[in-house]
Formats: C-alpha cells, sequence, structure tokens
C-alpha cells in the first residue's frame, strides 16, 4: 500500500516515516509538513493511505480530508483526544494518539490493510461497464450510487485520480468522479477535440482559451501542463490547426 504522512513537526514526521518503514507492506512515497503539499502529491501518485496529523496551522487535518473529493484511507495522528470523535465522522480507519508506539502504528496499518484488500475485493467484483456516448452527444457515468448524464461537447477537461477520473463539466461547480480508467475514457471520446496532453489529462481543445510555454489555459484560475511524453502530439495537433504555419 503506498502511504504519506503529513505532519508539521519535523521530529513527529520523522518518527512516523521511521514506523512506517518498519511496516512490510506499506510504502512510503512522501513526507509532508502541510496539507498543500500532500494535495500535490495526492495530484501526481496513486496513495492507498495517509496518515495525518489533525492540530495543523492554517488548514488543520480534519478540514482537509474533508475537502477530498477522492480519499485514500486515513489514519489521522495527533496530541489531542477531543479530535476522535469528529476523526470517525469522516470514515477515518483509526486514530493514533500522540505519543504512540511503533506497536500502536502497525495495529492501525493491519485495520487499514484489512479495509485495503475488502475494497479492492468489492471493486473486482462490480461489473463496471465501458461508458458509451449516446447519439445525441451524451454520456452516462456511474458516480457512486447514481448515474449521471452529461453532454460530452461540455466536458472542459478530465482529470485523473488513481482508479477514479474526474470530470469538469461547464455549467457544474463540482467536478463528477467516476470508477472508470483513463484510457477507456480516451478510447471513446472524438479525438477530433479531445487530446491527452498528460499522464492525468484529458482536454477538450475546443474549450481551451490559450496556450502559453506547453500549458493549456482555461482561465485565470485553470492552468494544465503538457507532459513530457505528449508533447510531440500536441504540437502536431496545433500545428495541423493553425494559420501559421
Amino acid at each position: 500500500m503506498k502511504c504519506i504522512a503529513v505532519d508539521d513537526e519535523p521530529l513527529s514526521l520523522k518518527q512516523i516515516a521511521s514506523y512506517i518503514s518498519q511496516v512490510p507492506y506499506l510504502e512510503l512515497v512522501a513526507t509532508c509538513s502541510n496539507p498543500f503539499e500532500a494535495i500535490e502529491v495526492l495530484g501526481k501518485e496513486s496513495v492507498d493511505l495517509m496518515f495525518i496529523d489533525i492540530n495543523m496551522p492554517d488548514l488543520n487535518g480534519l478540514d482537509f480530508v474533508k475537502t477530498l473529493i477522492v480519499k485514500p484511507l486515513i489514519i489521522f495522528t495527533t496530541a489531542y483526544s477531543e479530535y476522535a470523535v469528529d476523526g470517525f465522522k469522516v470514515d477515518a480507519v483509526d486514530y493514533l494518539l500522540k505519543p504512540f508506539s511503533v506497536q500502536d502504528l502497525i495495529k492501525a496499518s493491519e485495520k487499514a490493510r484489512l479495509r485495503y484488500e475488502f475494497l479492492k475485493q468489492r471493486n473486482s467484483e462490480v461489473d463496471i461497464e465501458t461508458p458509451k456516448i449516446k447519439s445525441d452527444g451524451s454520456l452516462f457515468l456511474k458516480c457512486d450510487y447514481r448515474i449521471v448524464r452529461i453532454n460530452v461537447d461540455d466536458i472542459k477537461y478530465i482529470e485523473s485520480m488513481g482508479e477514479y477520473v474526474r470530470f469538469f463539466v461547464e455549467g457544474n461547480q463540482h467536478p463528477i468522479t467516476s470508477l472508470v480508467s483513463m484510457k477507456k475514457i480516451e478510447e471513446i471520446l472524438p479525438a477530433s477535440h479531445f487530446l491527452r496532453i498528460h499522464r492525468s489529462y484529458i482536454v477538450n481543445m475546443q474549450k481551451i482559451t490559450e496556450i502559453s510555454r506547453l500549458r493549456v489555459i482555461f482561465d485565470k484560475d485553470t492552468y494544465i501542463p503538457v507532459g513530457d511524453n505528449y508533447k510531440e502530439k500536441f504540437t502536431a495537433y496545433i500545428n495541423g490547426r493553425s494559420l501559421n504555419k
């Protein structure tokens, strides 16, 4: 299981990293001193488990976890026992009260491993059909226990989040998250409009407003980089539609 540790105290972070190294089925992919660093890691890595302190400046761990649309398994670490109930309200696997021992962490990690195996088994048993574009240009996506209809032309861009994919759609305040592979989505979308420009992103080229320094710009707040492995294909697409050839 890939995991990260988040704690604003350097000594605590170092200790947690040391404990994690003693658990054979855990792989520590990053240590973060604040939730903002964790956001960057979660955007790049497929993370199964997060050890996170609650009482941190700017943004505490509990509030941070509440903002996540796709959550890894969570084990809270804190020196304040009054947070325990709130921690379990966000479906945390366990709660470690500082100072805790390596045995405590191993016990909590075992709970996370059992839940991870259960979820993995459940997902493998679910019949996840490949979405298909209908004749009217719509796409039906399984989203939790709902089926959501979106118009393909309204998709701005698509972001991979491990086993999940997030669809950013015009007119929707929040992205639509569905359990489907990026590869399947890439195969069904019309290549005339949609292009994969990064390992984690497919964009609707009809929606972009600008391209600057190999970054696709949708608006002043949304910049998507072009990955090294996709530069040649991206450049060919743009040159094929440019008046300045």
